[in-house]
């Protein structure tokens, strides 16, 4: 952080600015509005932040996420008071879910109006209590230096997650003192990032005793920039690995260790190797309902190791029989001495029959797709050639339905840090804006958007940003003509009753003029003998965003399936298909 001379007299709105640069920020996603004014006007001048005017503050919020996501920095998004406040409530929340680090600065009306339902006034700060690790209403000009430093602590420290800042408009236009650094005021904030010894030490002992172990991983290795460690500590145990929606990239999916991503569409052999278990190592994950299925029959057997930064994480959902508070990056450091210790003493438990089980399922119930018999183009078969061409150093980022589920099992990814979706709050429109801020954050990595044909229809004004601020993002949309996931619980669930879900985009929009229309190259592919091409056409394009409509089957379905509510016991291989295990072999 760069210093200033105590005592220089800014104005609220400078005094922001010089924060915002002093803090180390490198680019804010935002749009003008009345409130947020001031702000505005130092911000033309600076050198040090670049600001990207986007086309709708939601499209801001998720940019700013994936920013967050893809460099480990925290992201910035700015919007004026009212409704540009209220379009940043649902990337916030997504934040929130997710546990992204993120600052959200809003403009607020002026402080003697805010109660008065003043024009363009919203309680921003009331609205997102519930979806921010923290917020702030600035009362006095000569704080904003302070609450900036604080916002940027907060997001980034402990478990991350976004946080709110609201500056009245009066507080922007007065002038204040500012100084650099400020000294932080978090009274009670000391996030445990040291796991307790004791803990580690029982740990080690249960994983050089377990005969069924497995090593659940959750989105707070990466977090953590942990995969280094998680690998040491994977190839030194021999244990299977599974990573979840959020972990995808923690450990490489090539790794004869690694058993795929567990859960309602995980591989049989991840969600049966935790149901079978007798042991979770649980790293940095919360036992979602999206992994567990019917939390009473999860992992009957198993005993629980529970690390995670976040104390509240611990027994909410399951009771952990160790439970390990702290950082995984330093849990998993110190874990791995303490099994090697036990391990010099003689104390290893026999893993050949366990891995013989986990390898008979994987064998039995692999991924893969069925062609459609209607001759349309397989959706999977699109997103395994993406990844396939473009390879495991790209970007890829997911809107949310069957395209995202396809997109977590089709492409092998290698590397942390380039798989980027809306896990928790699973909001439809965020693979776009995504997109745009990951490649601002990482501009010489290719960035891919996969996109279903729904969610591209909510965000896709960003493409407009991205071609005007030279922003060469590549979005593949997966265009069935409905809202899949939806439809295919319809299918399964409502005998085929489609309500509300065709949304006959296989005629309007053209996706093809619609890109061009925004100043991308626009494409489209129908037939599988083109893919390849497709893929590689909108490659060799450097300059400029690409859009590719590939128009696929409408019947395609997500496999394999543990239908909502029931136990992982019940997982379906396919459709019309008794669950994989029956009663004598549970």
């Amino acid at each position: 952080m760069s210093e200033s001379p105590s005592g220089t007299s800014l104005t609220g709105a400078e005094s922001l600015v010089r924060s915002l640069e002093s803090v180390g920020a490198e680019v804010v996603f935002g749009i003008p509005g009345g409130a947020i004014l001031p702000a505005y006007d130092p911000l033309f001048d600076s050198v040090k932040l670049r600001h990207i005017l986007v086309r709708h503050e939601q499209g801001g919020g998720h940019a700013a996420e994936g920013y967050a996501q893809a460099t480990g920095k925290v992201g910035v998004c700015m919007a004026t008071s009212g409704p540009g406040a209220t379009n940043l409530v649902t990337p916030i929340a997504d934040a929130y879910m997710d546990s992204v680090p993120i600052v959200a600065i809003t403009g607020q009306v002026p402080s003697a109006s805010i109660g008065t339902d003043a024009f363009q006034e919203a309680d921003i700060v009331g609205i997102t209590m519930p979806i921010t690790k923290h917020n702030f209403l600035v009362q006095h000009v000569d704080d904003i230096p302070r609450t900036i430093a604080e916002a940027f602590h907060l997001a980034a420290t402990g478990r991350p997650g976004p946080v709110l800042v609201d500056i009245p408009k009066d507080i922007l236009q007065a002038r204040g003192d500012f100084a650099w650094p400020p000294t932080l005021d978090l009274p009670g904030y000391h996030p445990t990032t040291r796991p307790h010894a004791k803990q580690v030490r029982e740990a080690a002992r249960m994983i050089t005793t377990a005969k069924r172990p497995v090593l659940y991983v959750g989105g707070g290795v990466l977090k953590a920039r942990a995969a280094a460690e998680l690998r040491v500590l994977a190839e030194l145990t021999g244990i299977p690995v599974v990573t979840t929606l959020m972990a995808r990239g923690a450990f490489p999916d090539s790794h004869p260790q690694h058993l795929g991503m567990p859960g309602m569409h995980g591989s049989v052999a991840a969600v049966t190797a935790l149901q079978k278990s007798d042991l979770l190592i649980c790293l940095g994950a919360r036992f979602d309902d999206r992994v567990t299925g019917k939390l009473s029959s999860f992992a009957p057997g198993a005993a629980v190791i529970h690390a995670d930064i976040d104390p509240a994480e611990i027994g909410k959902n399951r009771t952990a029989d160790v439970p390990i508070v702290g950082d995984c990056r330093e849990t998993i450091a110190d874990l791995i001495p303490a099994v090697q210790e036990l391990y010099a003493a003689g104390s290893r438990a026999d893993l050949t029959g366990w891995w013989r089980q986990l390898d008979g399922w994987r064998e039995t119930y692999p991924l893969g797709f069925d062609e459609p018999t209607d001759g349309s183009l397989a959706p999977q078969h699109v997103i395994k050639r993406l990844g396939e061409i473009v390879g495991p150093d790209a970007i890829y980022a997911s809107g949310v339905g069957q395209h995202q589920m396809w997109a977590s099992q089709f492409i092998s990814y290698e590397n942390p840090y380039t798989w980027l979706n809306s896990g928790g709050a699973g909001t439809m429109g965020y693979a776009v804006p995504a997109a745009m801020g990951a490649k601002v954050g990482r501009p010489d990595a290719t960035v891919w958007a996969i996109d279903g044909d729904g969610c591209f229809q909510m965000t896709n004004q960003e493409l407009v940003t991205c071609a005007i601020e030279g922003i060469p993002i590549k979005v593949a949309i997966i265009n069935n003509g409905n809202l899949g996931m939806v439809r295919q619980w319809q299918t399964l669930f409502y005998d085929g009753r489609y309500s509300n879900t065709n949304l006959q985009s296989k005629r309007i929009p053209d996706f093809v003029k619609l890109a061009d229309a925004m100043g991308c190259v626009g494409l489209r592919c129908d037939s599988k003998e083109d893919v390849d091409a497709t893929i590689e056409k909108a490659m060799a394009v450097t300059d400029a965003p690409v859009v590719v409509d590939f128009v696929v089957g409408q019947d395609a379905m997500v496999w394999p399936m543990v239908p909502a509510g029931t136990s992982n016991d019940e997982i379906l291989a396919a459709r019309d298909t008794r669950p994989v295990w029956g009663e004598d072999d549970v």
